[in-house]
């Protein structure tokens, strides 16, 4: 089991909390908390898909904001946002690599939210939108692989 988690840490809290919430089920007599342990425990790999998510619509706003926003000075902060987004998904799917299979339903989830979250934040700025906000959308390869044109 230490080697799975040294692996992949999502996997791992997954399994080690359905095995506690068995054991619960089972009827131990061990004084231990099963349920709020194995919440604990899960809670661990949870934090870790959150840290995906987090990143990956970090990546698609500054995407959008690239495509669609008039404004030339903040681009250089938008690509470097981006990057460092990318290096941080590669370390959270790096600790937990079964993560990886989720990125596309993370992305196609979060593209509509950010869609409306950069269009709110355009008007903030008094910005009309190079482009119609709905026709943005970035695969999964796009949001994971984009790199600045040299």
């Amino acid at each position: 089991m230490g080697s799975l988690y040294r692996r992949d840490i999502y996997l791992w809290s997954q399994e080690q909390s359905a095995a506690l919430r068995k054991a619960a089920g089972a009827g131990s007599n061990l004084p231990v908390d099963w349920e709020n342990v194995a919440e604990e425990i899960e809670s661990v790999g949870n934090s870790e898909r959150l840290a995906l998510t987090s990143q990956i619509a970090r990546i698609i706003e500054h995407l959008m904001k690239l495509d669609a926003s008039p404004a030339q000075g903040p681009r250089r902060g938008w690509i470097s946002t981006i990057l460092d987004a990318q290096r941080e998904i590669e370390d959270v799917l790096e600790s937990s690599p079964s993560l990886r299979r989720e990125v596309p339903a993370i992305v196609a989830k979060q593209i509509p939210r950010v869609r409306r979250s950069v269009g709110i934040k355009l008007k903030l700025y008094d910005e009309t939108p190079t482009v119609d906000l709905e026709t943005l959308s970035y695969s999964p390869e796009q949001v994971l692989g984009w790199h600045p044109d040299p």
